[in-house]
Parts: C-alpha cells; sequence; structure tokens
C-alpha cells in the first residue's frame, strides 16, 4: 500500500485528518444513483485502488442506490483501514423511481443515521453532513431543529463530527451556534463560483470545504480556456480543473467520483499537478 497521501492531509477537526484528495462513491451505483452497478466486481476494484493509492477519504451515503454503495464499501473495505474516515450524508430519501425527496423530520435524520451505520457497518460514523436544499441549489432555511437532532447523536457517540452540505453562509453561522461544524460540502468548481467567499471563510475557520460535482456533475465542465492550459501542461482537462480547486484554498477537499479504476488513477495524479501562477489567472478567468 502507498504511503503517499494524494493531495496532501487537513486536519479540521480534532481527531479527523483526511486526504484532501478524496473519493466520492456516488458513481457506484446504477444508472441514475439507483439500484446495482453494473460491474459489482469493478465498483469493489475502484474502492480497493482507492485505499491503495492513498485515499483516506470516502465520501458516500445510505440514499446513493440507496444502500448500494454503503454496502458495496462495507464488502469491499470492511474491516476497515485504521485512517480511513468516511463521510457520509443524511436528508434525502429516493422513490420507487429513483425519485429524491427531501427527508429532514429529526425523528428520520436519526433513522437515517441507523440506516448508515448498519450498511457501512460502523458503531460510529466520522462525519455526517446535513443535506439542504438541492444539487442545483443550496438551502437558506434554518437547521436548528435538524441539525440539533445530529448534534444529540454527536453526544450520544453516534456520530463523530458533523458538516453540512447545500448551505449558505448564514446556516453555516446558525449550525456553529449549536455544535462545531468540521466540513462543508457546496456545489462549486472552475465554472461554478458563487461560493468564492464561503471558500475563503472555511479556509479562515479551519472548516473542509468539499467540492461535489468539481468536474461540473452532469454537465461537465467545457472550456477552450481549460483545453488549452491542459494542452499547454501536457495534462487532461479534467486533471487541470481538479488541481486548480487543490490550489484554491488550503482547506479545499475533493471527491470526484468515478466507477473506473483507470479514471480514479488519472483524478488522482491531479493531485500532483503544480499550476503555474499564470495558468492560474487564466483559469480563475472562466467563473468570472
Amino acid at each position: 500500500m502507498t504511503t503517499t497521501i494524494p493531495g496532501g492531509t487537513l486536519t479540521p477537526a480534532k481527531g479527523l485528518t483526511i486526504s484532501r484528495m478524496g473519493y466520492g462513491a456516488m458513481q457506484l451505483a446504477g444508472p441514475g444513483v439507483f439500484g446495482p452497478p453494473k460491474d459489482r466486481d469493478q465498483a469493489l476494484a475502484v474502492l480497493r485502488e482507492a485505499v491503495r493509492l492513498g485515499i483516506t477519504h470516502i465520501d458516500t451515503s445510505d440514499f446513493y442506490g440507496p444502500t448500494v454503495v454503503n454496502e458495496l464499501i462495507k464488502e469491499a473495505l470492511h474491516p476497515y483501514p485504521a485512517d480511513l474516515r468516511i463521510v457520509t450524508k443524511v436528508g434525502a430519501r429516493r422513490t420507487d423511481d429513483g425519485g429524491w425527496i427531501p427527508a429532514l423530520k429529526p425523528t428520520d435524520l436519526k433513522t437515517q443515521v441507523q440506516e448508515n451505520l448498519r450498511h457501512l457497518g460502523l458503531a460510529a460514523l466520522d462525519v455526517v453532513n446535513l443535506r439542504l436544499g438541492t444539487a442545483e441549489g443550496i438551502s437558506d432555511q434554518p437547521l436548528d431543529e435538524q441539525f440539533g437532532a445530529l448534534a444529540e447523536l454527536r453526544e450520544q457517540g453516534l456520530i463523530r463530527h458533523l458538516g453540512l452540505s447545500n448551505v449558505s453562509a448564514a446556516r453555516l453561522t446558525e449550525a456553529q451556534s449549536i455544535a462545531p461544524v468540521g466540513t462543508v460540502q457546496n456545489l462549486y468548481n472552475l465554472a461554478n463560483r458563487a461560493d468564492d467567499a464561503l471558500v475563503d471563510r472555511c479556509a479562515a475557520e479551519n472548516i473542509a470545504f468539499a467540492s461535489f460535482f468539481p468536474l461540473g456533475g452532469f454537465s461537465p465542465l467545457q472550456s477552450e480556456t481549460l483545453t488549452s492550459v491542459a494542452a499547454r501542461l501536457d495534462a487532461a482537462p479534467q486533471q487541470v480543473a481538479l488541481a486548480w480547486l487543490l490550489q484554491r484554498s488550503a482547506t479545499t477537499v475533493l471527491i470526484p467520483g468515478t466507477s473506473s479504476v483507470a479514471h480514479l488513477r488519472e483524478n488522482v495524479a491531479a493531485a500532483e499537478l503544480r499550476l503555474p501562477a499564470d495558468a492560474v489567472a487564466e483559469l480563475d478567468s472562466i467563473g468570472r
């Protein structure tokens, strides 16, 4: 097993150290993040290769599948390496036809935590992010009841650290008045820069900012500038986009997803790519 940690490590809270280059397990489920994978053996191989490459940060949720991805993680990696940190999310459920619906009642959130524990085979979850809003937009609705319910489970020892997903700066402040926040997970990439100020705030407060859809997600990044910079650096455009995120902030962490071992290796290699100042300046212009 490698001793190199892709992208180095970040410690946003005591007892929580993660590789800045993580792995997002969402794509291990079937089409539409629903049902079993097309190739189960390949899915297991991707998870094992992520750990072999030094990744200590896997992002998941019981609503991926649902349950499918967590069960794959358990099958591939349990008993887990001592340094592996699994970050999961609660706040949504799936319909029978694969739809996504909010599930934010405090009692349901507590049930979701228990489901994640069971399907991952854990006695306590390393990090639980409260998911609000949707993949397309953040939420600015009060979260005291929901975050308070998770804070109770933290006091009981079922959760070690808490985080937020799809939230505004105001809601981060509200959550911090209830319990410590170690992670924020929002949509952010070269072309989607609305959270620039929040990225800077997280860096100032040593909060891990996980960019979901770092390569554009359902709308892959496409930019002549990105393509040009990548060609000049002899790298893939996706690698340049990931490297830009790692250099954007000292507390940015990445969770690119893939169901391919080759693609996983390409993503991880981006952690070694150093962008010169002129390239960064060109890339900065994409989202402005």
